[in-house]
């Protein structure tokens, strides 16, 4: 009787899990290259219907939720005409330092300039490596050119580096609209020469505004049907109570 309990509950906290995702994703439908998070079931464990474990019959422990990582949809690009504003298109990423001096990546592409003149990202991250713009440069004069190298009044400054892994699905999300390689995803390498940077514009958020309420409301709606299963398995078991006096 327990075990119906155990398996809504399950249930339950899958559900959570996935209204949290959908509730993340569509807080970050105007955030500058976000990546919506991707959200899978799975079988919990499995134990033997019969007594001491003998049956071939076996009752499963309901579902959990996991996030098999984000997705890797381009999205769309909107001009800005803002000289420090750039769009990745294709597999890549750029290389920053997180604050922590780890090794991050990111798609936000709204760059600027900390006092001391170095390109930083919107959240103040250090490109990796650093790129100085001269002092007295007019942001008319810096030119990013569709392989990352960036130029100041005709003079080069440096390149931004971009980079991707082997599984960019399985990035670890992390602070300041970064990403974190991992084991699963493989260490960063090089992007392939098909990746290209457009000046003048961001990317944005690849989250589908239509689908993150549909998938919101789904995960209500299984949240409190297995609220209810709970109800009607204490209720079997008030009844299964009052049989037995």
């Amino acid at each position: 009787m327990l075990s119906g309990m155990y398996s809504a509950a399950a249930g339950m906290a899958a559900q959570q899990q996935r209204m949290d995702a959908a509730a993340n994703d569509l807080a970050n439908t105007s955030t500058t290259g976000y990546k919506h998070v991707r959200i899978a079931f799975r079988d919990l464990a499995y134990a033997a219907a019969g007594h001491g474990g003998t049956s071939d019959v076996l009752l499963g422990g309901g579902a959990g939720a996991t996030a098999i990582g984000r997705s890797r949809s381009q999205g769309a690009l909107k001009t800005t005409d803002q000289p420090l504003d750039v769009a990745l298109q294709g597999v890549g990423y750029m290389a920053v330092k997180g604050r922590d001096g780890r090794p991050a990546m990111t798609r936000d592409g709204e760059l600027g300039t900390d006092d001391k003149g170095r390109l930083v990202t919107a959240n103040g991250l250090l490109l990796d490596p650093p790129i100085s713009i001269p002092a007295g440069t007019a942001p008319s004069d810096i030119k990013i050119a569709a392989d990352g190298r960036v130029t100041a009044a005709g003079r080069p400054v440096g390149a931004l580096r971009l980079v991707t892994v082997p599984n960019p699905s399985a990035l670890e999300g992390g602070p300041d609209n970064t990403f974190l390689a991992n084991a699963a995803s493989g260490a960063a390498a090089a992007a392939p020469r098909t990746t290209t940077v457009t000046q003048g514009a961001l990317e944005g958020s690849n989250v589908d505004l239509g689908q993150a309420m549909v998938d919101m409301m789904d995960a209500q709606r299984g949240f409190e049907l297995a609220s209810k299963a709970i109800t009607y398995q204490d209720q079997l078991a008030e009844i299964a109570n009052g049989i037995k006096r």
